[in-house]
């Protein structure tokens, strides 16, 4: 079983950050944030997903196999504790893997995601979890045309991002993935994590894009009023892809948070 590629920044053994990404992308997203983190004396690592970017697919493609994929990532990169900074996708990935290792996490950030049993899927989502509909729409899916989707409702994601968040239909095990990640996504699930990101008593940021169309805002004052002490902010003029956005002040404000957790978790 191959382990996940990543990327990194920072020194190994400095407080350790762990970024997740969503769909349809790859850690890739997360390279305008890296440096920033390890000039701050943090060691971040974003790995990509399986099937996602340059990680080889690892069937069954399920949300529950992606957990367990990113615990045995974190043992195989000898990570004791992390600060888990996730999107999307990646939220519903990440959050379940801490509520699930809570004695691993030292500190959240948490983006354009849910993590509600009582959740709704957009209508893309619905698509994707649809026989026949999410086929069509992952086998009809081009380079011109998934880079002009992203286009439309991202005003960071350049044709080259573009060309590497596709690496995720290079091959027909990767797009049927996507389907299969889909249609494991049973929120009722989550019914047994309740309470659990409040229950972590770790420092939490909600950092969210004001324009968000899959994740309404609605979504972030939630997760802030659900962990006492979260500190919540909305990044003005960003959407969905927050990072890719406004990848400088997410840098900022998400340095600033961790530098302050780091030297409050000792």
């Amino acid at each position: 079983m191959a382990g996940l590629h990543f990327i990194e920044d920072g020194t190994a053994g400095d407080p350790a950050v762990l970024l997740l990404h969503g769909y349809p992308e790859s850690a890739h997203m997360w390279r305008p944030v890296l440096p920033a983190l390890a000039a701050a004396g943090l060691h971040a690592i974003a790995p990509d997903l399986a099937g996602y970017g340059d990680s080889e697919a690892d069937p069954p493609h399920t949300w529950e196999r992606h957990v367990e994929g990113l615990e045995r990532f974190r043992s195989e990169q000898g990570l004791e504790r992390v600060a888990l900074v996730v999107h999307d996708w990646g939220g519903l990935i990440g959050l379940r893997w801490a509520c699930e290792h809570p004695e691993a996490v030292w500190a959240l950030c948490i983006s354009a995601t849910g993590f509600f049993a009582d959740g709704k899927w957009h209508g893309l989502a619905e698509a994707m979890q649809t026989e026949g509909q999410g086929e069509e729409l992952v086998d009809n899916m081009t380079k011109d045309g998934f880079a002009a989707m992203l286009g439309q409702i991202s005003s960071g994601i350049s044709e080259a991002d573009a060309a590497e968040y596709f690496k995720a239909f290079s091959t027909e095990e990767r797009r049927r993935g996507q389907l299969e990640l889909y249609r494991s996504g049973d929120f009722s699930e989550l019914e047994r994590y309740e309470g659990c990101l409040a229950g972590l008593g770790v420092p939490a940021l909600i950092l969210w894009g004001e324009d968000d169309p899959f994740a309404p805002v609605a979504a972030a004052q939630r997760f802030h009023a659900e962990i006492p002490g979260s500190e919540l902010e909305v990044i003005e003029g960003a959407g969905h892809f927050v990072v890719d956005d406004a990848p400088e002040r997410y840098a900022e404000r998400l340095v600033s948070f961790l530098t302050q957790a780091a030297g409050s978790a000792g």
